[in-house]
């Protein structure tokens, strides 16, 4: 054979992966392979492959007579939207996707380079886990992988894309990038599988229950996004890098999609309903606010009382963290306070500036809440926030009450710019718990007189009247300006233009201690 003959022969090899029967294997479970997620990924003939050729140890026990070239992994680099990113693709059709030594050292040249050069690396997870046959350097592969998420986390951007299982020790990597996607029906992530369990704890669960992608994007919140098939995951992987800068340094990119900046939106005036308790959907003023069409929602599934996302505002990007009234009225608990706290802490690494929308009666009540730690994880979003040195411009729509007020970006953990509505009602706690505590006895004098219902609601009222505003606020100077909503968009774009020369810096050291 010719030099030629057997180029063309190895390369042929390394593009069929497992071969014909095991791609075609791969389609009839609705999975596409790696190397056609990655033509769907790259813009056409932006892919640079590396390591094509590297096989597995062959003299490990059971695999002396397999020989498959690029060991279940194909990595390199290529560009989506004309920027430049580096991707690996785990090869599901060669031993199941299975991690070993030269499959895990290809993934961490890839990383390496990703880091070396500033730019993004996405990850499209599809493995059966730790290669058995290779013993100890399949787990030490994975450890080398965890220190390189690690080393890279908040330097450059990572994202995974789980297209297929993602068991045991490998959930960690995603876990450690800032974002995971998964295809619904089609992915699944879990510690140890529905067998193990059953053997264990006697408790009979499926894999769609145990770890898809509704569970982890809707309970345990593990995964950020969810998809309905490959394709689909791969579109919203693209969606979500125009959002992103290429590093720590770079900014977001830029896009102009023809809204002006001094936008008025009259139906602002009306949303937030003039009874406080009424709920409403915070959607309706971010959607208004923002620039056309250009709001995505991380994490909707999960913890739906807090809102994160990315939006823009007159083409530049910005970080969105917002209390949603219409779930648990808007209220802090356990896991809305760390989701956001991820997302601030994303944000503030790759300079991304933070506009927060505030109606928070408070955190959660209740004895699941006090146990399961509101305390260590309410820190943490206060943490995050009062940590952050980008850009902070804060909107107080209705309810900011007690220690809620203060964690949610609050003049007093530097937010640079705080605007209020009208309607803002600024205090220590609700005005009905006010006055059941300040005129405790007035109502117990009152209830005797059979004059209860009367009294307590013009209490109330005078109570709202004098301390349940924006208007003793801004006199402090805790609130900069109170605005009319209709108005929002233009006061805050130019809150965000004053602020883009905006330098803060910590105190020196090497890192604080977030109440993890």
């Amino acid at each position: 054979m010719s030099a030629s003959d057997e180029f063309i022969e190895r390369d042929r090899l390394a593009e069929e992966g497992g071969g014909r029967e095991r791609i075609e294997k791969q389609h009839e479970a609705g999975k596409l392979t790696a190397r056609e997620r990655l033509a769907l990924l790259l813009d056409p003939g932006s892919f640079l492959e590396i390591d094509k050729l590297v096989t597995h140890k062959s003299q490990n026990f059971g695999l002396a007579d397999k020989k498959f070239y690029g060991d279940g992994v194909v990595v390199g680099s290529g560009c989506i939207g004309g920027r430049r990113v580096f991707v690996f693709a785990q090869d599901f059709t060669v031993f199941g996707g299975s991690l070993a030594a030269y499959h895990a050292k290809k993934i961490c040249k890839v990383m390496d380079l990703a880091l070396e050069s500033g730019c993004p690396i996405i990850g499209l997870n599809d493995s059966g886990g730790a290669r058995i046959q290779e013993g100890v350097e399949s787990l030490g592969g994975y450890a080398d992988i965890f220190l390189r998420n690690t080393l890279v986390s908040g330097v450059i951007p990572q994202i995974s894309l789980v297209m297929g299982p993602c068991a045991g020790g490998a959930v960690y990597s995603p876990a450690i990038t800032d974002f995971t996607i998964m295809v619904n029906e089609l992915s699944h992530m879990f510690i140890t599988g529905p067998d193990v369990i059953k053997a264990v704890n006697r408790e009979d669960v499926s894999k769609e229950d145990l770890g898809g992608a509704v569970t982890h994007n809707s309970i345990s919140g593990v995964a950020h996004l969810i998809t309905k098939s490959d394709q689909d995951c791969i579109a919203t992987c693209k969606r979500l890098l125009s959002y992103l800068p290429q590093n720590n340094i770079d900014p977001a990119p830029r896009l102009d999609v023809g809204d002006l900046a001094s936008r008025n939106d009259e139906q602002l005036n009306s949303i937030v309903p003039e009874s406080p308790n009424q709920p409403y959907d915070m959607h309706q003023i971010i959607s208004r606010v923002v620039d056309h069409s250009s709001f995505f929602e991380i994490q909707p599934l999960f913890a739906q009382n807090i809102i994160v996302g990315f939006a823009r505002l007159n083409g530049r990007v910005v970080g969105i963290v917002a209390n949603q009234p219409a779930v648990l009225a808007g209220c802090l608990d356990i896991n809305a306070s760390v989701k956001a706290g991820r997302f601030v802490r994303f944000c503030d690494a790759f300079n991304i500036p933070l506009f927060t929308l505030v109606d928070v009666p408070g955190f959660l009540p209740g004895i699941a809440q006090e146990h399961g730690g509101i305390i260590r994880h309410g820190a943490k979003l206060l943490y995050a926030f009062a940590e952050a040195t980008v850009p902070k411009v804060t909107l107080i729509t209705r309810k900011a009450y007690g220690g809620a007020y203060d964690v949610m970006s609050s003049k007093h953990i530097r937010a640079d710019i705080n605007f209020a509505y009208p309607t803002a009602e600024v205090a220590v706690m609700g005005p009905e718990g006010a006055v059941n505590i300040i005129f405790r006895r007035e109502l117990e004098q009152a209830e005797k007189e059979g004059r209860l219902a009367q009294v307590r609601a013009q209490l109330i009222a005078d109570y709202r009247k004098k301390f349940a505003n924006p208007w003793e606020v801004a006199e402090l100077g805790f609130i900069d300006a109170v605005i009319e909503p209709s108005k929002t968009r233009s006061h805050v774009i130019s809150a965000f233009e004053m602020l883009q020369g905006k330098s803060q810096t910590l105190p020196r050291k090497k890192h604080g201690n977030i109440p993890l």
